[in-house]
């Protein structure tokens, strides 16, 4: 399949609600390189490394879900802020590795954090570009009175879900959960998001069994002799889509929030592999030591990619400064979505281990 003509989305703005303070949690286990030399011989690892640019990343183990990450970031983050767990007014919690199929994990996390039975409590299935859309939702719900502080619960566990035998997802994915605060604020600066979709790539990023709906893999030669119940990637897709999409994303985002490009402090795009970032951010006409990455020690961790950037590569400065930031997420669904705001200080931005 072609990669879609790119339309930009829906172009959004919300006022009055800020970020207070991020957290991640990403799991102890680091599994390098060198785990896979068993399964791959050691110049096929050397050239998807290459590619990918993943040196290490972390796994959960069995008994550790996304929402447990997200937990443990969101005990910190309330205990940072001095926030009682009885002012949150709702918690959104985005992820495409839920800890059940039913009930909504927003639901446990709720309950496990001690937060009111008044809190607002969802679930909501996305990946790649869940945290500018999560971002957008959280502020929305600010702007009009519904909430005044929320928190958002972003987080995925994909290791869970690649074929070990798949050399191409199997060295990408790792694991994390953030918890970020957002509140209402008196300040008149607006964030500006753009978000857009196209159906039409479903198929070339799936876990194509597994739900209540199998995808047919018998009639998609792509698939033979993978297992249905693990994640399928077609990178060739992915990386035409996101060459096509994501440049013009960034004009546009730009374009709106009505600020140069040499005005932003930073460029954070979901860590998708390193070689298409070098790509993106060239092609944007984008200064490379402001387009940060950490994909070398996280890997591909989804949703939680770009306010893991935040907690490890921007931390010092979101401690102290008030950074003007681009984010861009992108991929499975086709979805994009992007937003540019003023970020910090933040009373707390940090990252935990299990």
């Amino acid at each position: 399949m072609s990669s879609p003509d790119f339309i930009a989305g829906r172009e959004l703005r919300t006022q009055c609600a800020r970020i207070a303070g991020v957290v991640s949690c990403v799991p102890s286990k680091q599994v390098d390189n060198d785990h896979f030399a068993e399964r791959f011989d050691a110049s096929a690892v050397r050239d998807v490394v290459k590619m990918i640019g993943v040196n290490r990343r972390r796994w959960a183990d069995a008994q550790t879900s996304a929402g447990d990450l997200c937990r443990k970031a969101g005990e910190k983050l309330l205990a940072g802020l001095g926030w009682q767990a009885d002012s949150i007014d709702a918690l959104i919690f985005v992820s495409q590795t839920p800890d059940y199929r039913l009930p909504g994990t927003a639901f446990a996390l709720q309950a496990d954090l001690g937060l009111p039975v008044s809190c607002l409590a969802l679930d909501i299935n996305l990946g790649c570009s869940g945290y500018p859309q999560a971002l957008w939702l959280g502020m929305n719900l600010i702007q009009t009175g519904a909430a005044k502080r929320v928190l958002l619960a972003v987080g995925d566990t994909i290791s869970k879900l690649v074929d070990p035998a798949d050399r191409s997802t199997a060295l990408l994915f790792g694991d994390a959960g953030t918890m970020t605060a957002l509140e209402a604020s008196q300040s008149d600066a607006a964030a500006h998001f753009i978000i857009g979709a196209d159906g039409k790539g479903v198929r070339n990023l799936i876990v194509p069994s597994g739900g209540f709906k199998s995808y047919d893999t018998a009639a998609d030669e792509r698939m033979a002799g993978k297992s249905a119940e693990c994640l399928f990637m077609d990178g060739g897709e992915i990386f035409n889509f996101t060459l096509n999409a994501v440049p013009k994303l960034v004009a546009r985002t730009l374009e709106i929030a009505g600020r140069d490009k040499a005005t932003y402090d930073a460029f954070l795009f979901h860590q998708a592999n390193l070689f298409m970032l070098k790509h993106l951010s060239k092609k944007a006409g984008l200064p490379a030591e402001r387009v940060p990455t950490n994909i070398g020690e996280y890997g591909n961790t989804s949703c939680a990619s770009i306010p893991l950037l935040m907690t490890t590569e921007l931390r010092n400065r979101l401690k102290e400064e008030t950074l003007q930031l681009g984010m861009f997420g992108f991929g499975v669904g086709y979805s994009w979505a992007s937003a540019a705001l003023d970020v910090g200080p933040l009373a707390i931005v940090d990252t935990i281990e299990t």
